[in-house]
């Protein structure tokens, strides 16, 4: 149901924006947003959603049939995000909602993380650091021992716009890269980033070290269990930038306490993944407590700009629809039905 003539356009926002966000939706729609450092309960975000023409979201939103069966007039969700697995996108396409991601404006932050991690883990930063602090440090002689990145293997899951921006990083270190996609990657693109494909067993067989990016799918979840962790080297690194879900961190917690694995860094957690019902509610304590992990809290896009530039994009999508336009970067496909202004 559309908004009758005269009524504004109403949008809610779910999580914090930037001030600019609030002015550029505020010239022309009547927005409901939430400034508070945490999320909305589900209930209010049920109620506020009620007279919704437009919903800006983010990762711990659960955009499901309760959500939309509530949201009689909502048009657009546009996600502050680029996985947007927290979204039923068959329903909203079925009652006729767009949904919008953000495509690209994470990747070059989320590769510099990746690359971070890894650099961080080999060659022992926190444990070095804490080393130092603790006065302990005594003279010039090295005490902890990294491999280092030149003309290390390291493999990476997932090929998409954050995995060759990773292998670009990498490649730059001269490291050897190798790469495992379930989709083709154009052969230029392999050359032009300096990897070779290979598959997913012959990676973790023949990698000291591997940077997951893989998106969340039915495909990859827990993809790095048991089995894969096995195929991996007592001494290799795990670098997780994808999802959480796509490691099963209480294996991973296993390895380590068990030595069957070098060193886990992870930038996101399962349990981070909403849309997923059976997610764990914390990081598990062994997991936490083994000191060869090192763990941000989602910084991959914690960059000012970065976050300021994902909220407007996302605010566009919805200012797009609003005068019957088709969100730029749209998820999937709705008829159009004319404008409102």
């Amino acid at each position: 149901m559309n908004p009758q003539a005269g009524e504004p356009f109403r949008v809610v926002i779910t999580h914090r924006v930037h001030d600019e966000v609030l002015d550029l939706l505020g010239a022309s729609c009547e927005v409901i947003a939430n400034q508070t450092p945490g999320s909305l309960t589900r209930r209010e975000l049920l109620s506020r959603c009620r007279d919704a023409d437009a919903l800006l979201a983010f990762m711990p939103d659960h955009i499901d049939e309760e959500l939309l069966g509530h949201s009689p007039r909502l048009r657009v969700v546009a996600g502050a995000f680029k996985g947007h697995d927290n979204v039923d996108v068959t329903a909203c396409t079925s009652r006729g909602i767009w949904v919008s991601y953000v495509e690209d404006l994470l990747t070059d932050s989320t590769a510099e993380l990746a690359v971070g991690l890894l650099i961080a883990l080999d060659r022992h930063i926190l444990a070095g650091d804490r080393h130092v602090r603790l006065g302990r440090h005594r003279g010039w002689r090295p005490e902890f021992y990294g491999g280092g990145l030149a003309g290390r293997q390291v493999g990476i899951v997932g090929m998409g716009a954050v995995g060759r921006a990773v292998a670009r990083r990498l490649r730059a270190f001269d490291a050897k890269l190798q790469y495992t996609d379930p989709k083709p990657v154009p052969a230029a693109v392999a050359v032009e980033v300096g990897a070779r494909p290979v598959t997913l067993e012959v990676l973790l067989a023949q990698s000291s070290a591997v940077v997951l990016t893989a998106p969340l799918t039915a495909q990859t979840r827990d993809l790095i269990g048991p089995t894969a962790l096995r195929l991996l080297s007592d001494e290799a690194l795990l670098v997780n930038v994808g999802r959480g879900s796509v490691v099963d961190e209480n294996a991973v917690a296993d390895m380590l306490t068990g030595g069957r694995l070098g060193g886990y860094a992870a930038d996101v957690f399962a349990f981070e993944d909403w849309a997923n019902a059976g997610r764990p509610r914390e990081i598990p304590p062994g997991l936490l407590a083994h000191d060869r992990t090192v763990f941000t809290p989602h910084l991959g896009s914690a960059v000012r700009d970065v976050r300021r530039q994902i909220e407007l994009a996302a605010a566009q999508s919805i200012l797009d629809v609003r005068i019957g336009k088709a969100p730029s970067a749209a998820v999937n496909t709705i008829a159009m039905s004319g404008t409102n202004n």
